[in-house]
C-alpha cells in the first residue's frame, strides 16, 4: 500500500487562529497576519520563563521595549525603521524563542527558517526583505540593551554578568520592567503596530 505524497512528507505548516496556514519552510507574505503575530508573541516567554514576578515576560513585551529603545536612542525616527524594530523577533510567533546558547548549538538550520519567516513578514508590512546594515546594527544594539535590562531586572543576572554577555553600555536608561498579562501584552503590541503602521 503506497502512501500519498502529502502523508509521506512531514507537515511543515502551522495553522493560525486567523485561519491562515503558514508554511514554515516556504512562508508566503499573504499567510501572515499581524493579529497572529501579536497573539503568538504575547504567549511566548523570554528567558524560557525563568524570570521574576507573577506574570511571565513575553516576547511581545520585549519587542515593545526594543522599539522604544531604538526610537529613543537613534537618529533614525522613520516609521518604517521603528516598525522593523518592533518586528525584529516576529518569527518567534510561530517558531518560539530559543535562548542564544541553544541557537548556537542548532546553528544554520534554525537561522535559515527564521530568516525566511522574517523576510516574508517584512514583505507583508511593506519593509524591505533585507534591512540596510546600518538599521540592522541599530536594532541589534537596542536588542542587546533590552536584554541587559531584562537580565538584571528579571532573569537574575548580576550587572557584571549582563555587561559581559550583552554589552558594556555607557548609559543605562532608567526603565522599570513590569511584566503584564498576555492579553495586555498583545493589545499593547497591536496598539503600537497600528500607531506606527500607517
Amino acid at each position: 500500500m503506497s502512501k500519498t505524497k502529502e502523508s509521506a512528507s512531514p507537515r511543515a505548516w502551522q495553522r493560525m487562529l486567523s485561519g491562515r496556514r503558514l508554511n514554515l519552510l516556504d512562508p508566503s507574505p499573504l499567510d501572515i497576519e499581524i493579529t497572529d503575530i501579536a497573539l503568538g508573541l504575547s504567549r511566548v516567554t523570554r528567558w524560557n520563563g525563568q524570570t521574576n514576578g507573577t506574570e511571565p515576560y513575553s516576547v511581545a513585551e520585549h519587542s515593545l521595549l526594543v522599539e522604544r529603545l531604538f526610537t529613543e536612542n537613534s537618529s533614525e525616527k522613520h516609521s518604517k525603521w521603528r516598525l522593523a524594530a518592533l518586528l525584529h523577533d516576529a518569527p518567534e510567533y510561530v517558531i518560539g524563542d530559543m535562548i542564544s546558547p541553544f541557537k548556537a548549538v542548532i546553528g544554520d538550520e534554525y537561522r535559515s527558517v527564521e530568516q525566511r519567516l522574517q523576510e516574508a513578514i517584512h514583505l507583508r508590512v511593506g519593509l524591505p526583505s533585507v534591512l540596510p546594515n546600518s538599521i540592522t546594527k541599530l536594532i541589534k544594539k537596542s536588542d542587546r540593551l533590552a536584554a541587559y535590562l531584562e537580565a538584571t531586572q528579571l532573569a537574575g543576572f548580576s550587572e557584571a554578568e549582563a555587561r559581559r554577555f550583552f554589552g558594556n553600555f555607557r548609559k543605562i536608561p532608567k526603565i522599570k520592567i513590569k511584566p503584564c498579562t498576555a492579553d495586555t501584552a498583545r493589545n499593547k503590541f497591536l496598539d503600537k503596530f497600528n500607531k506606527i503602521f500607517k
